[in-house]
């Protein structure tokens, strides 16, 4: 399989703490590869780096072949890459579908249509109906974004990263906070994903992923401990003395 994005000797300190530590890491194109780790492990600092909310002290990003280690975060989504949020981060006095419309607009540029209505825009309105199918909120079009579950919300902003259409989404936690059914729907949008886009998952739910990842790192103290697949890194002890436990 291809590379997609190589991360080469990444290092981030915060005063005497190591957010990544000389990290290595190769996600390849097409595949779900998810990040597991302890608290306070650097997760959260990697998924900033890739996107440009950070700036590593040392090492390099390369997406698609380029260097992308100091461009700046705005650009990156127009090369295709997309991120979603521990927390949901929606408009939540609009509906579904403005929100969706205004992810479309900011995708397309159109900075000097901001305080036009968007409603007026009838393909963009097609297109943001197309998205709240695929994630099963067709139903929720017009309902606004408080009155929708916390798992709608979740399935949500997901639909917003598809807007760009990027073939790299980066999922920061995106079963956080939901229930037993909000989680099997959020599951099953993940995996119908799998194959279409390329996804990098950070996640503390290790049924959802051993479940879904087709390799997976373990990441302690900003240092990838294992990489490998799900079965391999289930069984191997080093990550199970770290992190699993010993059951």
């Amino acid at each position: 399989m291809t590379e997609l994005l190589s991360i080469k000797g990444l290092n981030k300190s915060y005063g005497g703490v190591k957010a990544t530590d000389d990290l290595n890491l190769s996600i390849l194109k097409g595949e779900l590869h998810a990040i597991i780790g302890p608290n306070g492990g650097g997760k959260t600092t990697l998924i900033s780096q890739l996107c440009g909310n950070v700036m590593p002290d040392s090492g390099s990003v390369h997406f698609s072949g380029r260097d992308i280690t100091t461009m700046s975060e705005h650009k990156r989504p127009h090369l295709g890459m997309s991120r979603t949020y521990q927390i949901t981060s929606l408009i939540r006095t609009m509906s579904v579908l403005d929100n969706l419309q205004l992810a479309i607009q900011a995708q397309a540029g159109h900075s000097f249509r901001f305080w036009s209505d968007v409603r007026r825009h009838q393909i963009e309105r097609e297109r943001a109906s197309s998205y709240a199918r695929q994630v099963g909120l067709e139903g929720q079009i017009q309902s606004r974004v408080d009155n929708l579950a916390h798992g709608e919300q979740r399935r949500l902003e997901v639909a917003m990263a598809l807007t760009s259409n990027s073939c790299l989404l980066l999922l920061d936690e995106p079963l956080a906070g939901l229930g037993g059914q909000e989680a099997a729907e959020m599951i099953k949008l993940l995996d119908s994903l799998k194959g279409h886009k390329t996804m990098l998952l950070i996640e503390h739910d290790m049924d959802a992923v051993f479940s879904l990842a087709d390799r997976v790192s373990v990441l302690v103290y900003g240092h990838i401990i294992a990489t490998g697949p799900p079965e391999d890194i289930r069984q191997n002890a080093e990550v199970q003395q770290a992190y699993l436990g010993e059951a």
